[in-house]
């Protein structure tokens, strides 16, 4: 792992000494799973599940805070698997689906979702059109019922064809009082006054954290690396961690840690389970 200052180098210090009060939170794309041109086909990293419930070993709580629907990502994730794991460590796994809108731990096994926001189904049947102003009409929409995305990255032009699409959809979203949330060649259209950085104040109070960490990859992360800050001014032990990539650098100003994707963020958890159980023998 690359420290971005030697306050970051010190801030993971404390973090290991505030170990088992600490909740860590995760995003899933580009996080935990490997960005791939079919989102359907995004799987969890092969070694993440044991890591996962190592790390909870060590920590207060475990979280994954994703934009995809919760029921989409514990099947990707095998998350339900993994949490029974962890529960049987005496700890709790959490999934925040939908950027906070969705919820589900390995306590309670249920999915807690609300309506789909006014505005959306009208916003999706004028989606077409809108492709086809944008000359991305081949762009894949993915409905996820609270939200609904359209990717890019299939396109030739892919990065082009954001740039293009992204004005005309945050203009539209707009008119039907809905929020524009901008990724890696993905623009995902949702109900406003929820985001991932909702979710960790969430987790943080429910909680009673003494300590938080949360890594993450794109754009959809930063108002939850702004909570973190918010809850490092606080005097809470905090970490930073930026999955980073060639196609999007936004989070890398706002780091304690910058790693090389899912293999890296995995490398750094395995890192602070065993520094803090060696820290606690």
């Amino acid at each position: 792992m690359e420290f971005t200052s030697a306050e970051g180098e010190q801030r993971y210090a404390e973090l290991v000494r505030a170990a088992s009060g600490c909740v860590v939170a995760l995003d899933f794309d580009g996080t935990l799973s490997p960005i791939v041109d079919d989102p359907t086909q995004a799987y969890i990293h092969p070694d993440a599940g044991d890591v996962l419930v190592a790390l909870a070993r060590q920590v207060l709580a475990v979280a994954v805070v994703t934009g995809r629907p919760a029921r989409q990502v514990l099947a990707l994730g095998g998350l339900e698997e993994v949490g029974g794991a962890v529960a049987e460590a005496g700890k709790e796994l959490y999934v925040f689906g939908q950027y906070g809108n969705e919820r589900w731990s390995s306590a309670n096994r249920r999915i807690i979702s609300p309506r789909p926001p006014r505005g959306l189904a009208t916003f999706l049947d004028e989606l077409p059109e809108l492709l086809r102003q944008a000359d991305a009409a081949d762009a894949w929409i993915e409905e996820k019922g609270l939200a609904v995305a359209v990717h890019t990255r299939r396109l030739p032009d892919a990065h082009e064809a954001f740039g293009r699409l992204l004005p005309l959809v945050r203009e539209r979203a707009e008119r039907h009082e809905l929020t524009v949330e901008p990724g890696r060649n993905v623009v995902e259209v949702r109900s406003p006054g929820m985001h991932k950085g909702v979710a960790v104040e969430t987790l943080a109070r429910e909680l009673d954290a003494r300590a938080f960490l949360f890594a993450g990859d794109d754009l959809g992360d930063v108002e939850a690396f702004h909570a973190v800050r918010a809850l490092r001014e606080q005097g809470l032990p905090t970490l930073l961690v930026c999955a980073g990539s060639e196609e999007e650098g936004s989070l890398e100003p706002l780091s304690d840690v910058v790693v090389k994707g899912p293999e890296g963020v995995l490398q750094l958890l395995r890192q602070l389970a065993a520094d803090a159980a060696a820290l606690h023998a």
